[in-house]
């Protein structure tokens, strides 16, 4: 799922995806940063996981829910969910934080 937010609403991406309790998630072996927030307290997974992008005028932040990590050794693959309602919910709550907050 894709959410669009305008840069006049959140001028710094990183700082907003913390506020709705997202901490950096560093991959080593692809060279990226990301964020995550888990579902429980117990155990890395299920969690929603986000990419943000840097379109311009506005940000892309990318989000899915990861249910479990890759099961074999070497492979990136995860059983992950792009859409539905659990994603969607948090979505809309990722937009409510964002765009209601004041930077």
């Amino acid at each position: 799922m894709k959410i669009i937010i305008s840069k006049s609403k959140a001028p710094d991406a990183v700082r907003a995806i913390r506020r709705c309790g997202y901490g950096q998630v560093v991959d080593r072996r692809a060279g990226t940063v990301s964020y995550a927030r888990r579902m429980s307290a117990v155990g890395l997974y299920p969690r929603f996981h986000v990419y943000i992008d840097n379109l311009s005028e506005n940000w892309s932040f990318n989000l899915h829910l990861d249910q479990k990590a890759a099961i074999y050794e070497g492979v990136t693959a995860h059983s992950g969910e792009y859409d539905g309602e659990v994603v969607e919910r948090e979505g809309e709550r990722i937009t409510q934080i964002i765009n209601g907050a004041t930077t």
